[in-house]
């Protein structure tokens, strides 16, 4: 028996996986079934749940190669388990980007020749008889498959192009003509239909998972033990309620299921045409599809149904399903180097030629090409492995979330059954004693056990989260992952996107400020004047965009739209008709309206401002545009004025950028005070620059010159300022979150100074606070990474003045604190710095995001990252979003609110009808309830239980029980009742700074249901015993009648036999006793448990439960002092004295008031006390973020000053940084 060291699958990803071999074993599966049978099942049922202990139990170890099942177990915190079966496929090759028509026919080193190319000679079909297929080793876990690869003894999975790590000149030159059949079909072996299958599962299917669920097993094991028992009533009562629960939990799972499926197969499945080899071009289905297939994106559009990577034309593509917003992106082809540049070509990436990329699912509105030239994209995968399905994927497999509150309900019911436990052993040891027949023994010791673990705890527990979901139904917020909601609760910290979360979706012109021979004007409203109509600037407004028009609307960036829609110049395009004319893309022309042109030619004042004085017609054609890149910040056109023979390039883009591209003389030399003052106002600031291109630039030549030869030598021109209001929200919810002692985190893909201005404006960073600035390179040239640290200087401290960012590197031993802030200072950093950092400063990355605040220009999976980052120090952590960019962020966070309802929503588990983020503090006061909610009714159905068990297991001593309709009337009338109206009190009308506890097995909460527990055994236990010392008592018998003294004096002793008696002996005074103190002490626990303040309503306003309450304490007291015979017949209760029960009333007040004081006690004082008793051994805090800010409030060190730089260490080989510190502080020479 082979073994070997453990493989990971998924290294390094999100769902990576440790996997074993092992090897089906006869003799072990012989054993099994024979435990199966001899269990009666239930050995099938745990290997069922388990399913590490079913390969272990029917496999033995083997290695992977050799496998025919295989293991998984996941690396992340909740190590889930995962078996899956290895298939074996016969192709023709291993690898799917082999090319069969140029394999040779011998039998190779693993023994199989490769599949001919097609042919019909007699040598071919030789070959053919020859051929061997080879066996390719899989299996398949979450819709993904692995392959066995021989080269790294590992399965890996095939994603399709980018597995060869092709450059951008190869995908030209060998990807841009096409498959043979013969190629396509084999690879289709190995990636499968190109379709995202959402399989909806049979209800059959959806029922059996549902109905094997433990908690339902426990129930059919309890009904059918009272069925055995003739408890008929009690347990067709549970079934009735299970069979509402599961009908409910299936409804909901299948509407989930086909809403989604609904939404993916909708456009799923297309005709395509594709470009074969022999330059044929053939309609296909979208399903036939592979990495490698050329296909012809149609002039009126597609949905994509596969990524792709553009090879010719341009597409003008709505992305609204990946990035939720619908504003139309331009994508050009992919750049061909060609083959003697080298150095600038790549290996192409999705993530970084996404500009260049077709994504699956997203809308391709139009296509613009050049005559005679079809628009061409090279399919880069397919199936689930595309950006669409990768999503789907996340969607169908989600993550667990981990709650303590689950994990503590489990413990306390294991406690719970350890309790049953002792019942169980008191019964057999007592019935034994007593020469009880066997059944009985077997019966009422497995009865023991139903009664501690209530089968009726998951409806219960599920109660008040349904109610809590429609309240925030009626609020507007739409949940599909009810669970989640209790954690809302606990919510510590909440991240928001900026644009459109915080700020309103759109930006507006607030105004542009020109530069003239190196210096600024004064800031003017708008470029709309007649002055200016042929300025540069206006110029390069009018056409450095990517502006279209799309149904004779004009559509694209907001931000170029405002822009362009401030000059009030008009864009034509030409249509495809007139295109087809030509040899080449007819240009698109912009020209101002005819209101602003001069009636003739006038000498204008400002002479050098002006273009030319050509009056008749002036319009300039977009010749060539460079879309914008957001790795280059900057986006620039070619065009040229009607009738002039020199090209001019507009550049537009971020300040610093521009400024950088421009000739120093042209830049003013308060540019940089300038800019500082607009962005710490919150303003996005855009600059603009020009430049004549050289006569001998010819529309060819412009067409193959290369970006950067371009982008040089410009002109500064000037800034346009957007102003991205806040929402009228905005503020006032952030500042209720403060007052709740709740962090907010902004994460944004916008520029950094405009972030922090917007979260100073919204009060997330107090105007008071410092921000640090954290500024990281990556490794260069041989220098370790490090970390610049810049403070953000605070805007008020400068009056008149434009502030500026300080930035020296010395060393941080250097100096000396003379102020320390505490709590008064955040960290600010971009994507691009987060990344440097989550790499090389791993243990620094913690202490930052303990007081990150702002978190600007980042990508969708940093956004993930973030919240990962977070939850590691044990925040619990909100997420709110508007766009399908956000999906993986708020679909890891704890509590994800989208504010969008498109495919957001999907993968969102909350979804906000309200476009703003007052949803969230509602959300939070909802899940505090609700949490609340499931804390008093976990701790009522623990006591529910227990007093049941005291009750029986007092009646036990005495060979009794309660009866079936006794049980009936405690389990429905009360409990039931009881329960789903204590769940009904509505959340607190404000968020408090206090939050409710995260766990079960907390020291209050404890206290609290032992406290009870004593009281409630202590009353139960003086009313058994007082009663049997009383005067009149004897052993019950059908003829007994203690109400009437005289009649039971005259009773023979041949009364008292046994013989006479009910079978279980239910009637008696102990068990009438009981019965009465019991279910006042139901109601009594109830009221003590259902708490009010600060999270929910107080219980009096909620009358459901008020009425339930009194009619039952109503109906408790008369059938007590008004004996009604058709009630105590059916109650199988029997009559007893008058001061009997005036006795038993004084008891049960004093219970009610010994257990109120109590409770309200341990409300008062018990979470005091229990903080006394752990001061006394220095308590280190629960939270990793708590005890990270203990750490750090004596750190000298931190925060770091503004003066200095943080360095990685260079770990030498074997040698671990010492104090497992990965960085280091260095001085600056």
């Amino acid at each position: 028996m082979e073994k070997e060291e453990l493989k990971i699958v998924n290294k390094d990803e999100e769902d990576e996986m440790e996997l074993q071999g092992y090897r089906v074993c006869r003799w072990r599966v012989a054993v099994v079934s024979l435990g199966v049978l001899c269990t009666g099942g239930f050995l099938l049922l745990l290997l069922y749940w388990m399913p590490e202990w079913c390969v272990k139990a029917t496999c033995t170890r083997t290695t992977v190669r050799e496998a025919e099942v295989v293991l998984l177990q996941s690396t992340d915190d909740f190590k889930r388990w995962f078996l899956a079966k290895v298939r074996v496929m016969l192709a023709p090759g291993r690898n799917p980007f082999d090319s069969l028509e140029t394999q040779t026919t011998p039998p190779m080193t693993n023994g199989h020749s490769p599949h001919p190319s097609d042919g019909f000679t007699q040598e071919l079909i030789r070959k053919y008889a020859e051929y061997q297929p080879t066996q390719i080793r899989y299996f398949t876990l979450h819709s993904t498959k692995y392959y066995w690869n021989d080269e790294v003894h590992n399965f890996e999975v095939l994603t399709g192009l980018e597995d060869r790590e092709v450059t951008c000149s190869t995908v030209h030159s060998e990807h841009s003509t096409g498959l043979t059949s013969n190629q396509q079909e084999y690879r289709r072996l190995f990636f499968g239909v190109n379709e995202i299958a959402v399989k909806v599962p049979s209800v059959f299917k959806l029922l059996i998972k549902e109905v094997l669920n433990p908690f339902y097993i426990f129930q059919l094991f309890s009904v059918i033990l009272w069925s055995a028992d003739e408890y008929y009533y009690y347990a067709a009562a549970i079934v009735f309620m299970s069979v509402i629960s599961i009908a409910t939990s299936l409804y909901t799972i299948k509407k989930q299921y086909v809403t989604l499926h609904d939404m993916v197969s909708a456009h799923s499945i297309v005709r395509v045409s594709v470009c074969r080899a022999s330059n044929d071009i053939e309609e296909a289905l979208s399903t036939d599809l592979v990495p490698g297939d050329v296909m012809v994106i149609p002039s009126n559009g597609t949905i994509m149904p596969c990524d792709a990577v553009l090879i010719s034309g341009t597409c003008i593509v709505n992305e609204s399903m990946l990035t939720g917003e619908s504003v139309p992106v331009t994508k050009t082809n992919l750049p061909n180097p060609g083959e003697g540049d080298k150095e600038g070509d790549a290996a192409y990436s999705m993530e970084e030629h996404k500009r260049h990329t077709l994504f699956c699912g997203t809308h391709v509105i139009q296509t613009r090409f050049y005559s005679g030239e079809l628009v061409k994209a090279v399919v880069v995968r397919t199936g689930f492995s595309t950006a669409k399905g990768q999503l789907v994927r996340s969607i169908l497999y989600p993550k667990p979330t981990d709650f303590k509150l689950y994990r503590d309900a489990y413990l306390f019911l294991l406690c719970l059954v350890a309790i049953a436990g002792i019942g169980f052993v008191y019964s057999i040891v007592l019935s034994i004693m007593n020469n009880v027949p066997a059944k009985t023994i077997i019966i009422e010791s497995l009865d023991i056990i139903t009664i501690t673990v209530p089968p009726a705890l998951p409806a219960a527990m599920t109660a008040g989260i349904v109610y809590a979901q429609r309240r925030l139904k009626r609020i507007g917020i739409f949940c599909i992952s009810p669970q989640r909601i209790n954690i809302c609760g606990q919510l510590n910290l909440v991240c928001f996107d900026k644009t459109g979360t915080l700020t309103e979706d759109g930006l507006d012109l607030w105004g542009v400020q020109r530069v003239e021979k190196g210096t600024f004007h004064l800031s003017e409203e708008n470029a709309y004047k007649d002055t200016l109509v042929k300025s540069q600037f206006v110029a390069c407004m009018a056409t450095c965009h990517s502006l279209t028009n799309i149904d004779g609307k004009l559509s694209g960036d907001p931000l170029d739209l405002k822009m362009f829609e401030a000059t009030g110049w008009i864009l034509e395009e030409a249509t495809e008709e007139e295109t087809s004319l030509h040899n080449r893309i007819m240009p698109t022309v912009v020209r101002p309206p005819k209101q602003l042109m001069p009636p003739e030619p006038v000498m204008s004042p400002e002479q050098d401002m002006e273009l030319y004085d050509l009056s008749s017609a002036y319009e300039i054609g977009i010749v060539r545009q460079f879309p914008f890149s957001s790795a280059l910040q900057r986006m620039c056109v070619v065009a040229r004025l009607l009738g002039e023979k020199r090209m001019d390039a507009y550049l537009k883009g971020a300040p610093e950028v521009v400024a950088s591209l421009c000739k120093k003389d042209t830049v003013p030399e308060d540019f940089a005070e300038v800019l500082e003052d607009y962005t710490k106002q919150g303003f996005r600031v855009i600059a603009l620059a020009h430049r004549r291109l050289e006569s001998k630039l010819t529309w060819h030549k412009v067409q193959n010159v290369n970006r950067d030869q371009m982008e040089a030598n410009m002109e500064f021109l000037g800034l346009i300022i957007m102003q991205n209001k806040l929402k009228a929200e905005t503020s006032g919810v952030l500042q209720d979150l403060r007052r709740a002692h709740i962090r907010t985190v902004m994460v944004t893909g916008d520029n950094m100074l405009t972030a922090i201005s917007v979260a100073r404006d919204c009060g997330m960073i107090p105007p008071q606070d410092q921000v640090i600035i954290a500024d990281a390179l990556p490794p260069k040239d041989g220098q370790a990474a490090k970390i610049t640290w810049r403070y953000a200087d605070n805007p008020s401290k400068h009056v008149g003045k434009a502030p500026r960012l300080e930035e020296v590197q010395i060393n941080l031993e250097d100096v000396h604190h003379t102020h320390k802030p505490q709590d008064q200072y955040h960290f600010a950093m971009s994507g691009k710095s987060f990344a440097v950092i989550t790499e090389h400063f791993q243990d620094l990355l913690q202490k930052l995001v303990l007081h990150g605040t702002v978190f600007a220009r980042m990508a969708p999976d940093q956004k993930t990252e973030l919240i990962e980052a977070l939850q590691s120090v044990d925040y619990f952590v909100g997420m709110c979003g508007d766009g399908a960019n956000d999906c993986g962020a708020l679909k890891r966070a704890h509590g994800g609110i989208s504010l969008s309802e498109l495919e957001a929503s999907v993968a969102s588990p909350f979804t906000s009808r309200t476009p703003n983020i007052s949803c969230v503090p509602s959300l939070i006061r909802e899940g505090r309830a609700a949490l609340i909610t499931s804390f008093c009714v976990f701790k009522f159905m623990a006591l529910y239980s227990i007093i049941q068990y005291i009750s029986v297991t007092l009646l036990y001593s005495i060979l009794s029980n309660l009866g079936d309709f006794q049980f009936l009337f405690i389990d429905i009338a009360i409990i039931l009742l009881v329960v789903f109206t204590m769940s009904l009190n509505p959340a607190w009308k404000e968020l408090v700074s206090r939050r409710p506890p995260s766990g079960l097995i907390s020291g209050p909460l404890l206290f609290s249901v032992l406290t009870q527990i004593l009281i409630c055994l202590g009353f139960q236990t003086i009313a058994f015993l007082w009663v049997r010392h009383q005067a009149w008592y004897h052993i019950w018998t059908p003829q007994s009648d203690a109400c009437n003294s005289s009649l039971r004096a005259n009773l023979g002793p041949e009364h008292n036999s046994s013989e006479e008696r009910d079978d279980h002996n239910i009637k008696n005074y102990e068990n009438t006793s009981l019965f009465y103190v019991s279910s006042f002490q139901y109601l009594i626990v109830a009221i003590v448990f259902s708490k009010g303040k600060p999270f929910r309503q107080p219980s009096y306003k909620n009358w459901p439960f008020v009425v339930s309450c009194i009619g039952l304490y109503i109906f408790m007291f008369f059938i007590m002092f008004y004996p009604v015979s058709a009630i105590d017949e059916f109650l199988e209760i029997v009559c007893v004295p008058f001061e009997w029960r005036i006795t038993l009333f004084f008891i049960i007040i004093v219970n009610a008031v010994v257990s109120v004081l109590v409770e309200g006690g341990i409300d008062l004082w018990g979470a005091k006390c229990l903080s006394w008793l752990c001061c006394r051994r220095r308590k280190v805090p629960k939270a990793r973020y708590m005890h990270l800010a203990q750490e750090l409030s004596v750190d000298p060190d931190w925060p770091p000053k503004p003066t200095t730089t943080t360095e990685a260490k260079h770990p030498l080989p074997g040698n671990p940084p010492e104090n497992g510190s990965s960085y280091q502080i260095m001085a600056d020479s």
